[in-house]
């Protein structure tokens, strides 16, 4: 698999209540052009959503994201996870990650973090919160003394900001929400949804 950085330049980051919106929604978001999507483990129907995608949805790459244990990491990958995302990292979280044999972005919002994930081998990370951590200023600053380093930046960003993030020679995607509006997950609303992921498909580096 391509890295999970260079599939689409966004990636939504899903918050299921119902596992039975999982497949309708995983296809507007492929057929609007993310075909990458990380579904969060946050809700006690998220594994059955991974499930549920990896089953029904080929043209997905459904990952899962919030793994902050290595029982996450395992329950993940058998539900079906093709990539793992955590909003930080542990030597533990670390190890069981790269054990996992999927790819992974592991959370960092410190340079000190960056090193370390760096001498462990880890070269692509999600930066996470990111408006909170920094944002596009913070990113820019890491990409002169570390430009091996990849990131995913989640948190905060909307489509006016992602170009910004997008822009930078160190960012290969960036991670959000808004072409999931609460309302239209309450209503079903799958058209709006991939109306709303092909204008995110479109934006480009």
């Amino acid at each position: 698999m391509p890295s999970v950085l260079d599939l689409a330049p966004v990636v939504p980051v899903v918050v299921l209540e119902d596992a039975a919106d999982a497949v309708p929604l995983a296809r507007a978001l492929v057929a609007g052009g993310l075909p990458a999507i990380e579904v969060t483990l946050r809700t006690p129907a998220a594994l059955d959503s991974i499930r549920a995608i990896a089953a029904e949805v080929p043209d997905a790459v459904v990952g899962a994201g919030t793994v902050i244990s290595p029982a996450g990491v395992a329950d993940a990958v058998a539900a079906g996870a093709r990539f793992l995302v955590s909003p930080g990292w542990t030597d533990t979280l670390l190890d069981a990650m790269k054990g996992a044999g999927v790819p992974f972005l592991p959370g960092v919002s410190t340079t000190s973090e960056v090193l370390a994930l760096l001498e462990r081998g880890v070269t692509e990370m999600k930066f996470f919160p990111a408006e909170a951590a920094g944002g596009t200023p913070y990113l820019k600053s890491l990409g002169a003394p570390l430009p091996q380093a990849r990131f995913c930046p989640t948190g905060g960003i909307t489509l006016a900001s992602a170009p910004s993030y997008l822009a930078l020679p160190n960012v290969g995607c960036v991670g959000g929400t808004w072409m999931l509006p609460p309302a239209a997950l309450a209503t079903k609303d799958w058209t709006r949804v991939e109306t709303l992921a092909r204008e995110a498909a479109a934006l480009r580096q």
